[in-house]
């Protein structure tokens, strides 16, 4: 039998999320908040975890705090297990004062890390996805294909190849080509209309990454989709991973195969949401064979005084009290009052949505208490002189813009939980 490889896996924390705008002033985009009580980061953290990865440190820059506090909180390994960690990893500037200029600067920054730990393989993960993959299946695929990087790929449609680095495989799964987000490209052999996209997860040898870092370097170059992807193509064995050929235990089968969002907009963030409720989701968060983990909750149960209530999640300790809720999302200790309509709303901690308020198709960031009567949604020209409004049409309510003092109750969730 051959021995498992030794893995550590280095998480790319530190992305800014600037095109998801007031979700992102106070935090950085893997620490946004996602679904009843998760964080973007908890879905790679949880698959690496849950494919008995235990060493990983996750590279943050900026806005890290309340991610760094979420980790201490909610992803603290024994101090039995030494090998066991979760561990952010801010920029040391070991080689000038500089913040990381990009995913490979970010490693090369950290090489100790590497070196220190002396594994066989290093995952370097994106921390900004919604998906599930049992990440021992593209290791195995490493092994068997002899790899020098493997790339986890998937088709996406001809139109978002903009957002994507592209590859060009032959068929025995050898990347050919390395295209970093084109401005168009071909399709895809056997998919009209579609073209086979890096998901910003790589496994590499580790005796590869650290020559190649070092190279890259000393040339400055600083990413890896831009700059060492594509010239390795030349040079060493790259393999695409299709991330459409393995199964993760316990999806069920009206969920759609490989689910996998890049959240980073805003319309795609609201939409992934969405894909999660109902009896029959497209993504079902609450698998019990392969958890997304979460945050620890200690808040009472959700109450429901009265109300109508379709396809909605209600978050602990929060009260609907006499209100419509349609496809409405709310977090933890929100309260919403009577005659109040939400509908495909996403409401996060500790709000208020008072007396007659009706909210369509909007994100309501923390602390807001949404005053009597308010409207958002129903008219985007006046929502857009208040907020932003995305192109699909989505309204993003800034945390705290409709502000007022907590009541003790909501006051026992900690600031930090949230922002």
């Amino acid at each position: 039998m051959t021995p498992r490889p030794k893995i550590l896996a280095l998480v790319m924390a530190g992305g800014e999320g600037s095109r998801l705008h007031s979700l992102t002033t106070d935090r950085c985009k893997p620490s946004v908040p996602f679904d009843g009580k998760h964080r973007l980061v908890d879905f790679v953290l949880s698959n690496l975890v849950n494919s008995e990865i235990y060493a990983i440190y996750l590279l943050v820059q900026y806005k890290s705090q309340a991610l760094i506090e979420h980790v201490r909180q909610s992803w603290t390994m024994t101090r039995f297990m030494p090998q066991h960690f979760v561990t952010v990893v801010p920029p040391q500037m070991h080689h000038g004062k500089q913040w990381f200029q990009g995913t490979a600067d970010s490693v090369h920054q950290n090489l100790h890390l590497i070196e220190n730990f002396q594994p066989d393989l290093v995952a370097v993960f994106g921390a900004d996805h919604v998906y599930r993959m049992d990440v021992r299946c593209m290791v195995e695929f490493h092994v068997e294909t002899r790899a020098d990087v493997s790339v986890a790929t998937l088709p996406v449609p001809l139109g978002q190849c903009r957002s994507f680095g592209i590859v060009t495989i032959d068929d025995e799964h050898r990347i050919r080509k390395f295209d970093e987000k084109p401005a168009c490209t071909d399709a895809m052999p056997g998919r009209a209309g579609h073209a086979l996209a890096s998901m910003g997860n790589y496994l590499f040898s580790t005796e590869v990454l650290l020559a190649e870092l070092k190279r890259a370097h000393e040339a400055g170059e600083s990413d890896f989709g831009r700059d060492i992807l594509p010239r390795l193509v030349n040079t060493h064995r790259l393999m695409a991973y299709d991330f459409a050929s393995h199964a993760v235990p316990g999806v069920a089968p009206y969920e759609e195969p490989s689910y996998w969002r890049d959240v980073g907009t805003i319309d795609a963030y609201f939409d992934a949401h969405f894909d999660t409720l109902g009896a029959q989701p497209r993504f079902r968060v609450t698998n019990i064979r392969w958890p997304i983990y979460a945050s620890p909750d200690q808040g009472a149960s959700a109450q429901i005084e009265a109300g109508v209530i379709q396809r909605s999640t209600v978050g602990s300790g929060s009260i609907v009290n006499g209100a419509r809720l349609d496809h409405a999302m709310l977090r933890r200790y929100v309260r919403v009052e009577p005659d109040a309509l939400l509908e495909h709303c996403i409401v996060m901690d500790r709000c208020t949505i008072a007396r007659g308020v009706k909210i369509r198709r909007a994100i309501v960031d923390v602390d807001n208490h949404i005053p009597p009567g308010e409207s958002i949604g129903h008219d985007l020209e006046r929502d857009r002189r208040r907020f932003h409004v995305s192109e699909g049409g989505v309204v993003v309510v800034p945390a705290r813009y409709f502000a007022e003092p907590r009541t003790p109750a909501q006051a026992v969730l900690p600031d930090h939980a949230n922002h």
